[in-house]
């Protein structure tokens, strides 16, 4: 089983910058998708932003232009750079990993980030 570990989480007043990082047991180079979700309180689990096999990135509409995505494939960790973050961004966010085959779908225990105004 793959395991996802986040960091980087925590408390930032509005306009901040934070960083998260999903440290990965295996190669990432070789996934189909990795990608950040986050779900804030009583709301559903929405993606972010994903990173796919060809380095296409995706994102959410509330996040474009203020997160960035990328991923180290030496160190098998993806990032999360976060700027300008809103209070609409404090949720607890979670790392995923999709391998090629089927059920090869893992996520992280998550990490909260708190944006305060």
């Amino acid at each position: 089983q793959v395991q996802l570990v986040e960091s980087g989480g925590g408390e930032v007043q509005a306009g901040g910058s934070l960083r998260l990082a999903c440290a990965a047991s295996v190669n990432i180079a070789i996934r189909r998708n990795m990608a950040w979700y986050r779900q804030a309180p009583g709301k559903q689990r929405d993606l972010v932003a994903n990173l796919d096999s060809g380095g296409i990135t995706t994102y959410a509409d509330s996040v474009k232009g203020r997160f960035t995505i990328s991923g180290d494939n030496a160190k098998n960790t993806v990032y999360l750079q976060m700027d300008n973050l809103e209070p609409d961004d404090t949720a607890v966010y979670y790392c995923y990993y999709q391998g090629w085959l089927r059920g090869e779908d893992f996520w992280g225990k998550g990490t909260l980030v708190t944006v305060s105004s």
